[in-house]
């Protein structure tokens, strides 16, 4: 799963609203009669107004998934016409907060602009400001940021509570994601302080999920699996998506780990149990096997089975296929 994989999840969540769809039933079926599927899997590129701005066929690797993503965001750059008005000297705030949000739509640097723009104005608590800062505050090591928390009751007044609160954490975690590719400490810490004093409702939260992303990208399992038992603990208990995430996670990056992998282990199990579904017992099965225990790993594919076969035969084909591989083998 390649989506799995730090640098994709964390470009991608950034960028994009990202969804799944099993296209042979429910949302999929109504999914597909828009936009057609005939291979899988298929990748579709949406643009808010509903246009498909590109759609590909196939599994990707991480090198080319990234690429399709920074197409896609490209294609969908629209900040030519308004930068064209700004550089002529239109200050006019709807225009700059256009300039600004097509410039962040199609990821690229809006903070230069907002900077220029916020520091010519005396007052920063007119609608059109407060909105212009509102969407230009991205990354919380910056200037803008001390202005957006300076002006937060009139933000709050204008948005609300809840949407200064996500866009402190969305600023904060752009400034952390920053400190994995640059490897600043510094950085990494300037982000905690900031939610810890700004949102502090969120902040154990968010240095715990940042803690597991920072140990990815380090390749260190001791922290990582520390924070991700805390996280499974506090956290996503009972969510069977992000506890076979994590097991997955695991496996990808932590494989010679005992310690590691036997927790992998308990997530997928538990996983499973919560859910149910034959998917996930086919992810117990997998990591049943990577720890050693075949005839445990058959045991619960073949129960996978049972479930699959009610699904339909694509899903009950998968599981034959899973346990023909282990059997041989």
């Amino acid at each position: 799963n390649v989506f799995t994989q730090t640098e994709v999840g964390n470009f991608y969540n950034k960028n994009f609203i990202n969804l799944k769809l099993d296209m042979e039933k429910g949302e999929g079926l109504k999914f597909g009669k828009t936009y057609p599927v005939s291979a899988y899997p298929t990748l579709y590129y949406i643009a808010p107004d509903g246009k498909v701005v590109q759609s590909v066929r196939g599994a990707q690797n991480v090198e080319r998934f990234l690429d399709l993503g920074k197409k896609a965001l490209a294609l969908n750059d629209n900040s030519e016409k308004y930068a064209e008005e700004y550089e002529k000297g239109n200050r006019d705030p709807q225009l700059v907060l256009k300039y600004i949000k097509a410039l962040n739509k199609s990821g690229q640097n809006s903070l230069k602009i907002a900077n220029e723009y916020i520091r010519s104005q005396k007052d920063l608590t007119t609608e059109g400001n407060l909105s212009i800062l509102m969407e230009s505050t991205v990354q919380a090591d910056s200037y803008i940021f001390g202005q957006f928390i300076a002006q937060r009751s009139h933000l709050e007044k204008l948005f609300s509570t809840e949407a200064v609160q996500q866009k402190i954490v969305f600023a904060c975690q752009n400034t952390a994601d920053k400190a994995v590719e640059f490897e600043s400490r510094d950085l990494l810490d300037e982000a905690y302080d900031k939610i810890k004093k700004h949102y502090p409702e969120g902040a154990d939260r968010f240095m715990m999920v940042n803690d597991m992303k920072n140990s990815l990208a380090f390749k260190d399992s001791k922290t990582y699996l520390k924070a991700a038992k805390k996280y499974v603990k506090t956290e996503i208990a009972d969510d069977e998506k992000e506890l076979s995430r994590v097991a997955i996670v695991i496996v990808q990056n932590f494989r010679d780990d005992k310690k590691a992998m036997d927790f992998a282990e308990n997530c997928a199990k538990k996983a499973a149990e919560v859910s149910g579904k034959y998917d996930y017992d086919l992810t117990y099965a997998g990591i049943l096997l990577e720890n050693g225990k075949k005839a445990e790993a058959i045991e619960v594919a073949e129960n996978a089975l049972e479930k699959a076969k009610v699904v339909g035969r694509k899903a009950s084909t998968r599981v034959e296929l899973f346990l023909k591989k282990i059997k041989g083998a």
